[in-house]
């Protein structure tokens, strides 16, 4: 399944403006930000259906995406689209751990991360 959620920026490297998309990629378990077509990063995430949970463990944004703030972009639209559709997070990834120490949209959707979601991930 893929949802997009389209963001408009500008100063990107070699263009003066740029659109992001967030869009999740099911099949691989994972948000994607686009600048323009081009993949930036990701979020990878998995799901423990049976305890309403979705596990976040690694977020990557591209060297040459660097600087822009993507992984904040990507971070907000993974976190917030998960929560609207009934999913507990869980920020195993230090990224998004770090990033809802100072944002606190989804304080009320987040679970603490316990030794059986990081057995869940091997």
């Amino acid at each position: 399944m893929s949802d997009d959620h389209t963001t408009a920026a500008s100063g990107s490297p070699g263009t003066s403006d740029h659109q992001e998309t967030v869009r999740r990629n099911g099949e691989e378990s994972r948000f994607e930000v686009h600048v323009g077509e081009e993949l930036a990063g990701f979020s990878l995430y998995k799901d423990l259906p049976d305890d309403g949970q979705r596990i976040f463990h690694h977020t990557e944004i591209f060297d040459a995406f660097g600087g822009l703030g993507l992984a904040s972009t990507l971070t907000r639209s993974a976190l917030e689209t998960s929560a609207v559709e009934g999913w507990r997070i869980v920020p195993v990834c230090p990224y998004v751990k770090k990033w809802l120490e100072s944002h606190h949209e989804v304080d009320d959707a987040v679970d603490a991360v316990r030794p059986a979601h990081l057995e869940a991930l091997r």
